[in-house]
């Protein structure tokens, strides 16, 4: 039987154009049939003078992120990593997270149960482990101890052209949406200055070359303009966090088409929880280091005309920082122009045209809040919204 559903009395955000235009929302089967009209439907949901989002797209997602301490989190059973997931992923879509992009982390045993409905998490495209150089920023291992590096729930280590080709071939093989790899230091590992470029160009070339081969593309961990120029000039496609970006590399990135994925949920929560939740200093140093860059980055990427996505990149307790994202991207960037990062942009990123916009044959993935976000920011983070996917009242109502 044919499932159909409407939402009336309702202002629809056009994550193209920025602007609110008359509703109802019409569904037919879990995806738009048609804006305005009207249409007999099952389901009515009263919006009662609300606006409605396409669902959020959060491109910057760790399913897997159960800890910060790197070591904890390799050493834990895959089978303890994955229903603790499965817990992260149901929060996420009850925030309004209807999309995630998992750049480290997720399999094909996720995934299935994903798609069979087993558990409820919004629609989850995975990388599987991020790839880094031993001593990179994927590597969980301190200077003085002699362990392995892990059981790649994360991270995996791999050096060399023809291993690396070996990894990505094997991540598409089981069903990987995209690759994500390590081309510089990061916060939580402990052995890497932050802006040294990591892997080799032909190494990033090799992993680049295998993906656009597949139709897919590669993103880069990278913080400072050395790393950031290493990657896009070797093909990488989505520079994720990008915190030391300055005016020339951001040209540099518009020239490469490149998009940026800012994460600055996770710099703000760990300034303000890190030393309570046991970061040790190394990493909260290193987080100072790049937290008050964050958005200066976005302002150079947008002065530059780079297509600038939207992720949060929360590990550990942090997960319940999610909406706070959004906060801190719209004080820099506008909430209109971060509503449209979070849908639109970042479905142009994932190279989707079937979500991130409420338009007759998308998705019905829908984020509907008591109010108008653009006169009111505050409710796109707030704790009021109901939150429909594929046409169901999946939170709220």
């Amino acid at each position: 039987m044919t499932a159909t559903m409407s939402v009336v009395n309702v202002g629809v955000f056009d994550s193209l154009t920025g602007e609110i235009v008359d509703g109802p929302v019409h569904v037919v089967d879990g995806r738009i049939a048609g804006i305005g009209g009207t249409q007999e439907s099952d389901v009515v949901v009263d919006a009662r003078g609300g606006v409605v989002v396409p669902g959020l797209i959060d491109a910057h997602f760790h399913a897997y992120g159960i800890e910060l301490d790197m070591i904890a989190l390799e050493a834990s059973p895959l089978s303890y990593v994955a229903l603790t997931g499965a817990r992260r992923l149901a929060g996420a879509l009850r925030r309004g997270f209807t999309t995630v992009r998992d750049v480290a982390g997720g399999d094909a045993g996720l995934d299935r149960a994903i798609v069979e409905g087993l558990i409820s998490s919004p629609r989850y495209l995975w990388t599987g482990p991020a790839l880094s150089q031993t001593g990179g920023h994927g590597d969980p291992r301190p200077g003085h101890a002699d362990l392995c590096a892990g059981h790649h729930h994360s991270t995996e280590v791999v050096d060399g052209v023809d291993p690396l080709r070996k990894a990505v071939r094997d991540r598409f093989r089981r069903g990987a949406h995209a690759i994500k790899i390590m081309t510089s230091g990061g916060v939580v590992s402990l052995t890497d200055p932050i802006r040294i470029p990591q892997y080799s160009a032909e190494e990033v070339r090799a992993v680049t070359d295998e993906a656009s081969r597949r139709g897919s593309y590669v993103a880069a961990h990278a913080y400072s303009p050395e790393a950031i120029v290493h990657s896009i000039t070797n093909g990488v496609r989505s520079i994720e966090h990008g915190n030391l970006l300055d005016a020339e590399t951001a040209a540099l990135m518009a020239e490469h088409d490149a998009f940026l994925v800012p994460t600055l949920a996770t710099y703000d929560a760990m300034e303000r929880r890190g030393e309570a939740i046991g970061m040790g200093e190394i990493p909260r140093a290193k987080n100072r280091e790049v937290l008050e860059s964050g958005k200066r980055a976005v302002e150079l990427a947008r002065a530059a005309g780079v297509r600038i996505g939207f992720g949060t990149d929360l590990m550990g307790e942090l997960e319940d920082e999610q909406l706070s994202g959004l906060r801190l991207q719209s004080e820099v960037d506008g909430v209109v122009r971060t509503l449209q990062s979070a849908t639109a942009v970042n479905a142009e990123l994932l190279q989707r045209t079937d979500i991130g916009r409420i338009a007759e044959g998308a998705h019905a993935d829908l984020l509907l809040l008591p109010g108008n976000p653009v006169d009111d920011p505050s409710l796109l983070w707030g704790e009021r919204r109901t939150v429909i996917q594929a046409g169901r009242v999946v939170a709220g109502g």
